[in-house]
């Protein structure tokens, strides 16, 4: 990008942040945009937007849901299992998915006293033993169908409640790493201990227990283990594949995920969704629905709060950052490509600290916004100072701790590579709210008059060398960019084409051909000719 092009794009985006919608107020907020079709939910700190999900209404969001399958077929090879679930593609069981694994690496377990020795440990080779083809199994979802591949499932069954999740079968119980108090995490013990939790059952108690009392506890377990038991009825009952259990919706799983002590005020467009989201936080506390509004105004809610022009932003491939240095985000199959530029010539070493900070703070947000997963790779800009590195490598760390996905990163490498991973549970924003394009098909880019020259000779060449005998006339139908390069700079090299096939060619444009678009005629007959 050349230097006036630079300077344009930060004046035009100082001019839309000066004349754009004014936020009503700082704080953290719960905005939601409820339409026909979809439903949108924003999350906003101090202004900024930093999460951003979308449901629509043709849409089904299986992750979490638990069914009663049946396994179709074993692969010994793959150490995995395909279960019939009832959808359109069987569903993946890895072996290790299916045997009682240890605690999530974000928990610290939590012995109980008076707990039971615990039972031996099932191998992966029992597994084909255990589940036989044509055997049932109760599973849950935890990675819907992304591309080709069919959801991925497990056996190790938990339900998410306000305050703890809850493992109907297995009996570990742990808290949140993410609560570091030592004084807490000893309360949170001792209130652990007195909960009455029935054997064979365990739980895990979630960052937001931070601070609350016994009674939201047991009022918890309660409505978990009430789930559970409606859950084992339909799978006694019902004959698989059914689905036994289906994961809230986005109204429901906003109230029990975000609703936090640090939400000030929650936003909704709609007055009888705000009324189900009131009847929900009531179950809370009192103070929960207090803060649930019905937002009312003939502007859009999106737009009144300046939500919208934020969406727009951060969804480009390009996204600039305060000090004029940008990102390039790049999605591709196997990972995520994050290039950090500093858009200006001097790179002196405190701009290049500063623009990388900048970087490492924008690079969080996106992932949470875009809902990017799997491998991601940040290209930052070099460094000499290790203690400059290990500065950003802070930053982006502790700006991943808001990310409710679990996330891995690794230090800065000595090319400047930043890599990390992130739970990948559905497709990413891009991919389930665009289509490739089909001028392009998904490249980005189309090719240049010159190529389109260059590559329409040598088929004209093909054509004639299939269709000689029987052809003498060819009609050719091109892009208005594309007939302007032959009649200019090209048309001697067609005068020669012609002649040296003896035949004679008729270059018309069509202004509704996108660039690489060509249609071949016989002239005489007026069919299109292949090549």
């Amino acid at each position: 990008m050349n230097v006036y092009n630079q300077f344009q794009t930060i004046m035009l985006s100082k001019i839309r942040k000066f004349f754009g919608p004014k936020k009503l107020s700082e704080g953290n907020k719960i905005v939601l945009n409820c339409e026909k079709l979809e439903t949108r939910v924003a999350l906003l700190e101090n202004g900024s937007l930093e999460e951003y999900n979308v449901e629509r209404t043709d849409d089904t969001n299986i992750v979490g849901s638990i069914y009663k399958g049946v396994i179709r077929n074993i692969e010994p090879g793959l150490k995995a299992m395909f279960v019939d679930i009832g959808i359109e593609k069987n569903a993946f069981l890895h072996f290790w998915d299916a045997i009682p694994e240890a605690l999530d690496a974000g928990l610290e377990e939590i012995q109980r006293s008076g707990s039971k020795k615990k039972p031996k440990r099932i191998q992966s080779s029992d597994i084909p033993s255990l589940y036989p083809v044509g055997s049932e199994v109760l599973v849950q979802v935890t990675k819907g169908p992304i591309g080709t591949k069919g959801p991925r499932i497990t056996t190790n069954i938990s339900l998410a409640g306000r305050y703890m999740v809850l493992m109907p079968r297995n009996d570990q119980f742990g808290i949140s790493r993410k609560i570091e108090d030592p004084k807490e995490r000893t309360r949170l013990r001792k209130m652990m201990e007195k909960l009455t939790v029935p054997e064979n059952m365990g739980i895990i108690l979630r960052t937001v227990s931070l601070g609350q009392k016994y009674r939201y506890f047991v009022r918890d377990l309660s409505i978990l283990i009430d789930q559970w038991r409606e859950i084992e009825e339909v799978a006694k009952t019902e004959k698989a594949p059914v689905c036994a259990f289906r994961e809230p919706d986005l109204i429901e799983r906003t109230v029990r995920d975000f609703l936090t002590e640090e939400i000030d005020e929650v936003l909704c467009d709609n007055a009888e969704a705000a009324e189900r989201m009131k009847d929900l936080a009531g179950i809370i506390s009192r103070r929960s629905r207090k803060r649930v509004v019905h937002f009312q105004s003939p502007e859009p809610i999106f737009d009144k709060l300046g939500i919208q022009r934020q969406i727009d932003d951060a969804f480009y491939r390009q996204v600039w950052l305060p000090s004029g240095g940008y990102l390039v985000i790049d999605e591709t199959e196997a990972l995520i490509a994050i290039d950090v530029n500093t858009g200006r010539s001097k790179n002196q070493d405190k701009m290049i600290l500063q623009t990388n900070m900048e970087a490492a703070v924008e690079v969080a947000r996106q992932v949470r916004l875009r809902n990017i997963g799997g491998l991601i790779v940040v290209d930052f800009i070099d460094m000499k100072a290790r203690r400059d590195q290990q500065q950003v490598y802070k930053v982006m760390k502790d700006r991943l701790k808001r990310d409710r996905a679990k996330t891995q990163i690794l230090p800065i490498s000595q090319l400047g590579l930043m890599e990390m991973t992130r739970q990948r549970l559905s497709e990413s924003l891009s991919v389930t709210h665009n289509e490739p394009c089909t001028h392009c098909q998904g490249r980005g880019m189309v090719k240049s008059a010159t190529s389109m020259s260059v590559e329409l000779q040598r088929r004209i060449s093909g054509i004639f060398a299939k269709h000689g005998e029987h052809l003498h006339e060819l009609i050719v139908v091109v892009h208005p960019d594309v007939l302007e390069r032959l009649r200019t700079k090209d048309s001697e090299l067609l005068v020669e084409l012609e002649r040296r096939h003896n035949a004679r060619l008729t270059f018309r444009s069509d202004p509704n051909f996108y660039r690489e678009q060509v249609v071949f005629a016989n002239a005489k007959t007026g069919q299109e000719v292949s090549d």
